[in-house]
């Protein structure tokens, strides 16, 4: 890396059995189609060249730190070696493996919050097998969070955000059953994710006054009432708030009409209140081309929008747009950061 050459990404490997592998040889193979931007995968050096030698795939795999990435990119593979302890079985997820996975996060953290990489790219995991290991953590926003925290000290608040050329779509409430979301939900949540997903909007997506469209929680909003009364407590309040802050903010509005063509042109980002109320219309709109990136943190961090797939590992027909997605959006929210800041 140059004076003058922006720092590459991290990309962290993921479930080395699942596609994280494949989709990122996919990706660096299409690097002069796709113009992707630089990176250093963080992972097991052994088992990607067994899962190119398995796809058929002709690629130079060297060994490097995150400043050597960008100046090697272009002829080979930049892999930041994090080790795996068991051999890797294509399809077969093994929790021998799990502080590989976990450590290949950690890397690509500290390598970006010391400078040296500029974001955090990951590939997808399987909570169930970081379970098995002991993962304490309802999956990787709230991991990252955690090692955010540390790393700053100071308390975070991640917020999912998912982002397609249609749709940026925020969840209030993530990985909680339906059942919890009502009493899950509450004003000074529903504010904190706001306040972070404008925040993040103005400095990293370099919208100057950034337009939110806030999601009811019960069908049309709650019929005044008649269908439930968290629109008018919970989440009406939030709303005049944050317009008497002199925010551009919409809602209560019924989630129903939120998501069509003409309403989109009214907003930047949807506030939805649960899980599916957010990620049904971000995948409806965008399935193979949205991000999974994660506000509120004090790095950058994306990842493409689909799990891992062990299913379709070494077959050559998992896709990689969603991972190309992820590294572009990464590299354009660091490229705005840096000149928000700068």
């Amino acid at each position: 890396m140059t004076k003058h050459d922006p720092a590459p990404l991290a990309l962290s490997m993921g479930d080395p059995a699942g596609i994280g592998l494949d989709i990122s040889l996919d990706v660096w193979l299409r690097r002069r189609e796709w113009k992707t931007p630089p990176f250093v995968l963080i992972g097991d050096p052994r088992a990607l060249r067994e899962r190119a030698r398995l796809l058929g795939h002709d690629v130079a795999i060297r060994e490097a730190s995150a400043a050597d990435a960008n100046s090697i990119f272009s002829e080979a593979l930049p892999v930041f070696p994090v080790n795996c302890a068991a051999p890797v079985i294509v399809g077969q997820p093994d929790s021998a493996n799990a502080g590989a996975i976990i450590g290949a996060i950690e890397e690509a953290v500290r390598l970006t919050m010391a400078g040296d990489t500029a974001a955090v790219v990951t590939c997808p995991i399987a909570k169930s097998v970081l379970y098995d290991a002991g993962f304490a953590f309802p999956g990787h926003t709230e991991f990252l969070a955690d090692l955010g925290q540390k790393a700053t000290g100071e308390s975070l608040l991640p917020v999912m955000m998912l982002a397609g050329p249609k749709l940026k779509a925020v969840p209030v409430t993530i990985h909680i059953p339906l059942k919890d979301v009502p009493s899950e939900l509450t004003s000074d949540l529903i504010y904190r994710t706001c306040a972070v997903t404008i925040a993040d909007l103005k400095a990293r997506f370099g919208l100057s006054r950034p337009r939110l469209a806030v999601a009811g929680l019960n069908p049309h909003a709650g019929e005044g009432g008649a269908l439930g009364l968290e629109d008018d407590a919970i989440i009406r309040p939030v709303v005049e708030r944050l317009i008497s802050e002199g925010n551009a903010v919409t809602g209560p509005l019924p989630a129903d009409t939120m998501f069509h063509d003409r309403a989109r042109a009214t907003y930047d980002v949807a506030i939805c209140m649960y899980h599916d109320q957010a990620l049904i219309p971000a995948k409806a709109l965008g399935f193979d081309d949205s991000v999974n990136a994660t506000l509120g943190l004090p790095f950058i961090r994306t990842s493409p929008d689909h799990g891992t797939a062990f299913s379709l590992a070494g077959r050559g027909v998992a896709r990689a747009d969603s991972l190309m997605a992820a590294l572009r959006m990464a590299r354009e929210l660091a490229d705005n950061a840096e000149r928000t800041n700068g």
